[in-house]
């Protein structure tokens, strides 16, 4: 059928001279552009919506007095962070309204570079889940960590114009931004001259640098915590994108500074959301459940996970229940909790009461697994030889990825070597370049995360994903680091120099390849098995791990090249006044 054909067909199911597809009665329809809700049956055809009111129709679904819906858009999350495969990630979101996805792969691609990237199109193309891919544009996040690849403007050129790419992913590097690197300014124009968007990140920036960084044209930001910050962003004319992760709550804070005004400029976004997490709670239905419960209005609280979210990204015939857009809706049961009954993407109805009704398609290819290659490791590495016993350590912050770079005394050793068994509340944390066997690990000190008797590792290391480990003795950690190898990289946990239980995430060291119900029972079992580590309650301690490495959140985070101070960008010494 061609185009205009398709377009008659459309038009005379609307007129009703022909029978629409699926004919939905007795809801109640969300109007996100009027900010209105009215009774009327909601008429499908050819995975658009044709129409309101009664049609003869080859299928009639009853919505028993639910509220239909727009299929909620989440403005940003990595799917590699759910641990899971695209079509694996499809089956947790879609039977609680997820429609649409902007993805970011910089997970992958920091692994694997552009066939991680090609990994993700493909495995994301035929999925009943809409997937647009933003092409990751800090790999590596930064020259001072080693990554599996690097990619350039010239290298992202090869896919700029792929049918599933949408845009640039969140530019980490602010600082090459604001000073105008070549570099980073090839990566923003190559997306600006297609019209594409290019998503930001900005954490604690302010002032005249925020308004350089929003002059290159960056349309939104996910990392603000506070009203002030949403506010300041969205006088600057970007979207700001409200964050309800597994580990990173920013909503019920911004939900402050959300007014009648400004709420058409912000989108919901969950960035990074575990697989148990989100079947156990929800997804981006779960963010308008605590929008409506911190006192915003139902209706806004739509348009802000729907309409808001398909404009700040150009999806034109997404976000909304009207004639001639993409039929990808929702049903719930009411405007609090937001539990889902029905959900239909392009038409069709895949979703029924948390089922869901078809089988995404699994990809599988090897290009993109075998990716933990070590160079020998033993126990001389892990020490941590000081000159001083003032020394700068890692201060975990719970509910947020920042950190606080806290100076204080420690006790050494007869051999002048921080021990964490001497010194109450402190572990060791390494992390140990997987790429290309260089040998480089960087070492610190980690305060508040309280872990005893024991170590956990992981690959998912934020965002060059090399080897990040906590413990507090070596024999343990490296126990650890060779579990990792062993398995072909994911989560693991050691005690006594036994592996107490691991998760194999075989698909570049940061997903697996066993269903998302496998998985989340699995990641259950080791965060019950965490709790016997006396780690602090108020973290998350898998994902809280993973983002110690990430040199582009502030204050004090840890690479392979060693102590990384954020606010500096520059490396520093563990000692505090060396």
């Amino acid at each position: 059928m061609t185009e205009r054909e398709a377009l008659t067909r459309r038009i005379d199911m609307a007129a009703g001279r022909i029978p629409v597809d699926t004919l939905i009665t007795n809801c109640k329809v969300v109007d996100v552009f009027s900010q209105t809700i009215f009774e009327s049956a909601v008429a499908i055809g050819d995975g658009k919506i044709v129409g309101f009111g009664e049609y003869e129709a080859a299928h009639t679904i009853d919505a028993a007095g639910g509220y239909l819906m727009p299929g909620l858009i989440d403005g940003h999350v990595h799917i590699e962070s759910s641990v899971v495969s695209p079509a694996q990630f499809a089956k947790c979101v879609l039977p609680y309204g997820t429609t649409t996805i902007i993805a970011d792969p910089h997970e992958i691609a920091n692994v694997c570079g552009l066939e991680g990237i090609r990994y993700m199109l493909d495995a994301s193309k035929d999925l009943p889940l809409n997937v647009r891919i933003m092409l990751p544009s800090c790999v590596p996040a930064t020259p001072f960590e080693n990554s599996g690849a690097t990619l350039t403007a010239k290298e992202l050129s090869e896919l700029i114009d792929h049918e599933g790419v949408h845009g640039l992913a969140e530019v980490m590097n602010f600082p090459g931004v604001i000073n105008s690197d070549p570099t980073v300014l090839d990566k923003i124009d190559m997306a600006a001259s297609r019209g594409l968007v290019s998503d930001g990140h900005t954490p604690g920036l302010s002032g005249r640098d925020l308004i350089a960084y929003a002059a290159a044209g960056i349309k939104t930001d996910h990392e603000c915590s506070s009203v002030e910050e949403m506010h300041e962003r969205i006088r600057l004319g970007m979207y700001v994108l409200i964050r309800e992760g597994s580990a990173t709550k920013d909503l019920r804070a911004l939900a402050k500074g959300l007014t009648d005004a400004n709420y058409r400029r912000c989108v919901f976004c969950t960035d990074d959301r575990e697989p148990a997490d989100i079947l156990a709670n929800g997804h981006l239905n779960k963010n308008l459940k605590i929008a409506v419960e911190e006192g915003i209005d139902p209706l806004q609280a739509i348009t802000i996970g729907t309409l808001n979210t398909a404009e700040c990204y150009g999806l034109k015939s997404k976000g909304a229940v009207a004639p001639g857009y993409d039929a990808d809706i929702m049903i719930v049961r009411d405007l609090t909790n937001f539990e889902v009954s029905h959900v239909f993407t392009s038409g069709k109805h895949i979703a029924e009461n948390g089922t869901l009704l078809v089988e995404p398609q699994e990809l599988v290819r090897d290009s993109v697994r075998d990716t933990v290659n070590l160079s020998p490791i033993n126990i001389e590495d892990l020490t941590l030889k000081l000159s001083s016993n003032k020394v700068r350590t890692i201060h975990v912050i719970p509910d947020t990825v920042l950190t606080e770079s806290v100076t204080k005394e420690v006790v050494l050793d007869d051999n002048g070597c921080f021990n964490p068994r001497q010194n109450e509340g402190l572990a060791k944390i390494a992390v140990v370049e997987r790429h290309n066997a260089t040998g480089n690990i960087g070492l610190g000190i980690f305060e508040n995360y309280h872990i005893t008797n024991g170590a956990i590792a992981t690959t998912i290391a934020h965002d060059s994903h090399n080897i990040v480990v906590a413990g507090d003795n070596d024999e343990d950690m490296l126990t650890a680091i060779n579990d990792l190898k062993e398995i072909g990289g994911g989560i693991t946990l050691v005690r006594e120099g036994k592996v107490l239980g691991h998760l194999p995430l075989p698909i570049a060291g940061l997903m697996s390849d066993r269903p998302a119900q496998e998985v989340a029972a699995k990641m259950e079992e080791l965060l019950t098995l965490a709790k016997e580590f006396n780690i602090n309650p108020k973290l998350q301690p898998f994902m809280t791990l993973s983002f110690m490495s990430l040199p582009v959140i502030p204050a004090l985070k840890l690479t392979d090249g060693g102590l990384f101070d954020v606010t500096t960008f520059s490396f520093v010494p563990v000692e505090a006044d060396a």
